[in-house]
């Protein structure tokens, strides 16, 4: 009984979105055979469960061809968003030139696109003195909040 009042106590604590690590047991059948789906050709790197505005989601991390790919799948299997790391020196160059531009004195150390409700964005990740920063612009460059 005593166990089971910790663990709500503990339920109860925790932020309404948040993520957990998972197993792959641990998977609902349709978001299985997503993975499955989505990890030919890929090393999975580890699964985690995660709760946004009430729904339930699960993601896959993987890396593929020497770069991250993770994909969020929803209870029933279907692909939410995409977000794979790029090459910057292949990225459009409105999207590399805003970037850039952006990261102002800092560095920018990676970028992601991300494909989400068939929408691309790219997000770039600059380190300034020390200090992580995002930067999210559309497929044309232009910011996005």
């Amino acid at each position: 009984m005593i166990v089971l009042a910790a663990a709500l106590t503990v339920a109860m604590q925790q932020e309404p979105d948040q993520e957990q690590r998972v197993t792959r047991r641990d998977l609902p059948a349709a978001v299985a055979r997503t993975v499955d789906a989505q990890a030919r050709g890929a090393t999975i790197r580890g699964f985690s469960k995660e709760r946004e505005h009430g729904q339930t989601f699960y993601e896959v991390e993987l890396r593929v061809n020497g770069h991250t790919k993770d994909v969020l799948i929803d209870t029933t299997g279907a692909v939410v968003e995409v977000e794979e790391q790029v090459d910057i020196a292949t990225l459009p160059a409105p999207v590399r030139e805003a970037l850039m531009a952006a990261a102002g004195s800092g560095k920018l150390r990676s970028v992601e696109s991300v494909m989400r409700g068939g929408q691309t964005a790219y997000e770039g990740h600059v380190n300034t003195n020390g200090k992580w920063s995002e930067i999210k612009v559309g497929p044309d460059g232009k910011p996005l909040h």
